[in-house]
Parts: structure tokens; C-alpha cells; sequence
């Protein structure tokens, strides 16, 4: 049954995100991962908000970034999260940064993120209930 999930967002680059350079800071990049990642959870009914009611909290605990290809002030960038199926209890995302005038792709990432319970901070080694619901209703299971 493995479908796949994802969610894309385009966002104008800033004058604030570029550096002397001229060209758009690496560290920005981490933001723009998270913001096809809330879109993802907006679109799929994973929002950060959505984990913390269920009772937990999903930290990063691991970030990868290849980059292709500048941004600059000015350009579009398409981002592109895709959820990657694990039995583990983590949450796995990939990523495609593209420029939106001409798709030439910018950049490709991962991160992983893991359950802790909210209000301890003691990590869950086994899939939550409601994350298990999740997968169910999206046909990941």
C-alpha cells in the first residue's frame, strides 16, 4: 500500500536571507525544509500542533543539505517535502529546493525527527497510537 505522501510550498527569497555574496545563506535552507515540512502537516493533519495535542513533541535530531545550485534575492523557491515510510518510530522527510522560474533544482535534504512524550522528554521507541492511526488513514498501512 505504500503511497506516497508530499507537499509543496513557494516562497519569495528575501533580501534579508541573502548574503555578500549575493546569493541566499546556507543556514536558510533548514528553514525552508521546515516550511514544506508545516505544509505538509497542514495538508496531511501532521502540524506541530497537532503532534503536541496528541501528547508528544518531534525534535530534529539530524539534517542533511547537498546544495546544486544558488538562490538569489529575487527568485522563487519551490520546496518539496516528501514523507518517507519507516516501521521506527521517527518521522522521516525528503526535500527538493527548486528554483520556481525555471525548476532547476537547488538543493536535496533529509531530516529525522524522533517522538518524545511532551511533557517528560523521555523518547518513545515505539510508534504512538495516534501516529499509527495516522499512516493508517493516509494508506501507509
Amino acid at each position: 500500500m505504500n503511497q506516497t505522501l508530499t507537499a509543496e510550498v513557494t516562497i519569495a527569497v528575501k533580501f534579508s536571507e541573502v548574503d555578500s555574496l549575493r546569493i541566499v545563506w546556507h543556514g536558510h535552507y533548514v528553514r525552508y525544509f521546515e516550511d514544506a515540512r508545516e505544509a505538509f502537516g497542514l495538508k496531511y493533519g501532521l502540524h506541530y500542533l497537532d503532534v503536541f495535542g496528541a501528547g508528544y513533541v518531534t525534535p530534529i535530531v539530524k539534517v542533511t543539505c547537498d546544495y546544486k545550485k544558488p538562490l538569489k534575492y529575487g527568485e522563487h523557491a519551490l520546496i518539496r517535502a516528501t514523507y518517507v515510510d519507516t516501521e521506527a518510530a521517527k518521522l522521516i522527510f525528503k526535500y527538493e529546493i527548486y528554483r520556481a522560474e525555471d525548476m532547476a533544482l537547488v538543493a536535496v535534504g533529509e531530516t529525522i525527527q524522533v517522538f518524545l512524550e511532551a511533557e517528560n522528554q523521555q523518547l518513545y521507541i515505539t510508534v504512538p497510537d495516534f501516529f499509527e492511526q495516522w499512516k493508517i488513514k493516509h494508506g501507509l498501512k
